[in-house]
């Protein structure tokens, strides 16, 4: 079991994780973080937007995510540096 210092530790490292670039250069900004019915919610609306990149995350020191076996995703969305918007 993870105690709750670790657990504060492990949510604060993944709300550092905001923005990726894969091999071909393209920028990505997360979206989310979850699993489940929200998960698939969230997904669905996003590839409203545009294209997406769904990615497992180790799902160890969040409790409800280790007892119940559900998976933990991050929704990343490819940013447009032509656009200049707040949210991206």
């Amino acid at each position: 079991m993870v105690d709750a210092e670790t657990i504060q530790e492990i949510t604060a490292a993944e709300e550092k994780i905001q923005e990726r670039i894969d091999d071909q250069g393209h920028r990505w900004r997360k979206v989310y973080v979850g699993g489940g019915e929200h998960f698939r919610n969230w997904l669905a609306q996003c590839r409203e937007l545009g294209e997406v990149l769904v990615e497992e995350v180790d799902s160890t020191g969040y409790q409800c995510f280790e007892e119940s076996g559900e998976t933990l995703y991050r929704i990343w969305v490819k940013t447009d540096p032509k656009k200049k918007d707040h949210l991206f």
